[in-house]
Parts: structure tokens; C-alpha cells; sequence
């Protein structure tokens, strides 16, 4: 059996499940928060290695006042538990995005998260927050622009392979899945270098019912499509 190694995933639809429910936004925005640890102890089980999961992108803060506030604190007290899931489940976690905009408080947070489960080997779980990809190749480029003017790095020296070092995922290997939830079908921004050979798989499930068996299918689907591009 063929499993990704590396899994993606736009989760959307927490708006639309909470309206279908007669419920405000803010209620699909905590029930998709609560899904994030059941799918991630999922896809362990399906023997998948890195998730990495679009959770606020930098087009979020438009959003009204209200909701972008809720936001915030569901991943704000997210991350004041993960600690303690991390080391439980042996489970590496980091963030990816621009991290500047966030409240002092939560990039604490996110530092302490970071370097506290920076050797757990288990499992590797990625949050994009404030996350845009064009974002992060504008400031991939500005990143490798100063080494090029402090004579660190050629003009030469510029490869696909050397310019992915200066992104966000330099650590990550390429995601080979690549999942939207809710039945939108496009990218939104999101990884546009890194899911250059990913397969794309679109659900009309909303996150907040995504199960165990909607990964699954993700994955039998990916095992069934001819993978022939020049990396395998």
C-alpha cells in the first residue's frame, strides 16, 4: 500500500456546517478545532508521517472582528494543550507562516511548543497561521536577497532546491496529498511551491465531520492514480 508520506489539508467548511445546524460560526470554528487531534491520531494510524493542516491563512483577517477573534483564541488555547498531546503522542509540532502579526502571547506560545517537542519523532504536525504562499516566497525571496548583498550567496547559487531552503518548509519534505474539505476546489493560497507534484483530492465533507473513513478514501484514491512524474 502506497500512503502519502506527507498530507495537506484545507479545512474548510466550519462556517457552512454551523449555519446548516442553525448555529453561529463561531460553533463550527470549535467543533472543527476539536477535530484536529482525532484526525492527526488518524492519519498516524494510516501510517502517514507529516500533516499539515491550513488553519489561518493571511486573507483570515478580513473576516469580521468577531470571528477573527474567536479564531484566535480557539488556536491560542490549542496550543496551551498541545504540550502536553505532543509528548503524549511523541508528536513534533510546528507553525509555518508569518508569525509577526500574532499577539506576543501566542508566539511565546508557539516557541515553547516548538522547541519543547522539537525532538519527538513520532509524528510530524504542521499548523499554517498566518499563512499566505505567496507571502512566504515574497519573504523567501527578501531572505535570500540579504545573503546575496552580504556576499553569503551567489546569483549562481540560486536552484529550486536552494530557494525551498528559504521557505517556511525548508525542513518538511514536499506534501504528496494534498486535501480540501467542504467541496471548494482550488488552492487558496496555500503552498502553491510545495504542491507542485502533489495529488489534489476535494471532499464536500466539512471539516468538522471529517472522519477517519473520509482520510481513508483520500488515501485509497491517492494509492490509485498513476504517480509517473520524474521524483518516483
Amino acid at each position: 500500500m502506497s500512503v502519502p508520506q506527507h498530507v495537506a489539508i484545507i479545512l474548510d467548511g466550519n462556517g457552512r456546517w454551523a449555519k446548516a445546524k442553525g448555529l453561529p460560526r463561531t460553533a463550527g470554528h470549535t467543533a472543527g478545532a476539536k477535530n484536529v487531534e482525532t484526525i492527526a491520531r488518524d492519519a498516524y494510524d494510516l501510517g502517514i508521517k507529516y500533516l499539515t493542516l491550513y488553519a489561518f491563512s493571511t486573507e483570515n483577517w478580513n473576516r469580521p472582528d468577531e470571528e477573527v477573534e474567536a479564531l484566535m483564541k480557539l488556536l491560542g488555547s490549542y496550543l496551551k494543550t498541545c504540550k502536553a498531546v505532543a509528548k503524549k503522542n511523541n508528536m513534533r509540532v510546528r507553525v509555518i507562516g508569518d508569525k509577526t502579526r500574532l499577539s506576543d502571547d501566542m508566539q511565546k506560545q508557539i516557541r515553547e511548543l516548538e522547541e519543547e517537542s522539537a525532538a519527538y519523532d513520532g509524528f510530524d504536525l504542521t499548523f499554517a497561521i498566518n499563512y499566505g504562499s505567496r507571502d512566504e516566497i515574497v519573504r523567501g525571496i527578501r531572505k535570500m536577497n540579504k545573503e546575496i548583498m552580504s556576499g553569503d550567496l551567489s546569483v549562481e547559487d540560486i536552484t529550486e532546491e536552494n530557494f525551498s531552503k528559504y521557505l517556511d518548509t525548508a525542513d518538511l519534505p514536499d506534501p504528496d496529498l494534498m486535501i480540501r474539505t467542504s467541496g471548494e476546489q482550488r488552492l487558496s493560497n496555500y503552498l502553491l511551491w510545495q504542491l507542485a507534484y502533489a495529488e489534489f483530492y476535494f471532499t464536500p465533507v466539512p471539516w468538522p465531520d471529517f472522519s477517519k473513513k473520509d482520510l481513508q478514501e483520500a488515501v485509497e484514491a491517492y494509492e490509485n492514480r498513476d504517480r509517473r512524474y520524474g521524483k518516483v
